[in-house]
């Protein structure tokens, strides 16, 4: 994310008055409702009003300044347990208000609109869409892969039950219709603006539509075939590991990868031929033994030897 003074265009020494100012100036200037057709304009804004929420409250510009927390407001470094964490503890495991684009009182909301739309236009009556409010908000791979619910609690204390649509990807953001702040001159409120972060599965990567995970096999288990469990994101299933197979192996299991409007993706598994921890004599000896006799070249694709 972009460092909230350059997005400002202001230095790093401006005043809160001067932050302020320059922040009513770009609002107005990249006001969506004043671009129409301009696609880049409600990003603009939004990167404007996530800049103001860092410098233009005093203590998360101190808060900047010092390192503590990054652009998006994000914490730097495990810090103690502050108030306003408080505020969102008991939205559920890794939901996080940001409070972006929320730095402005009623009043400041009122003159803010009057600028943009004139005096004459606010004291007609004119109406306009609230600011939206960001949130992210953390979960787990099979949650993404296969849909959930997720009750929160929105900074105004509402509770909600947010629908995670099956498939979702890393990074995705959910739209809360009229969840935001409220609307100027009687309009409707904002949305709020769920930013979605799958962590990290430590079996499963997903590619695509396609998830891939890797499977351990002994060694009998490869030369011989074997039926062996494999773990998916819907339920661990059976599968056929074939005769003679190598590491590097890979099985396909259909339709058990994520699931999309033209068809779930597949997942890979790949094998792994996995040595005992401890070889004892018997099987070096027995397996030496057969190399001497059926010798061969693991290297050969490898190009010609130096």
């Amino acid at each position: 994310m972009a460092d909230p003074y350059e997005t400002l265009g202001v230095t790093r020494e401006a005043t809160q008055d001067e932050i302020r100012k320059a922040y009513r100036r770009l609002a107005k200037q990249n006001h969506p409702d004043l671009n129409p057709g301009d696609k880049g304009a409600e990003a603009r804004f939004k990167e404007i009003a996530s800049a103001y929420d860092i410098v233009g409250d005093e203590k998360k510009r101190a808060r900047f300044d010092a390192g503590e927390i990054d652009a998006s407001g994000a914490e730097r470094q495990q810090q103690p347990e502050r108030e306003y964490y408080r505020q969102h503890a008991e939205a559920g495991p890794g939901f996080k208000y940001e409070r972006r684009w929320e730095s402005m009182g009623p009043d400041d909301q009122e003159d803010l609109f009057a600028e943009i739309f004139g005096r004459r236009g606010a004291s007609a009556g004119m109406k306009a869409k609230g600011p939206d409010i960001g949130y992210t908000m953390s979960v787990d791979f099979a949650e993404a892969v296969n849909g959930a619910k997720k009750r929160v609690v929105m900074a105004d204390g509402k509770a909600l039950d947010i629908t995670i649509p099956a498939g979702l990807k890393d990074g995705q953001t959910l739209r809360l219709r009229g969840q935001g702040q409220p609307g100027f001159g009687g309009g409707a409120p904002g949305d709020a603006m769920v930013e979605i972060h799958v962590k990290p599965h430590p079996s499963f990567r997903r590619e695509g539509n396609n998830i891939h995970s890797i499977l351990p096999v002994t060694v009998g288990e490869a030369l011989g075939g074997a039926k062996v469990r494999v773990e998916t994101v819907s339920g661990a299933v059976e599968v056929t590991v074939p005769k003679g197979s190598n590491t590097g192996r890979i099985l396909r299991l259909r339709r058990k990868g994520v699931p999309s409007a033209s068809g779930n993706g597949d997942q890979l598994v790949e094998l792994r031929v996995v040595l005992p921890d401890h070889p004892d004599d018997e099987l070096v000896r027995s397996v030496t033994e057969w190399e001497a006799k059926h010798p061969y070249d693991p290297r050969k694709s490898q190009g010609a030897k130096p």
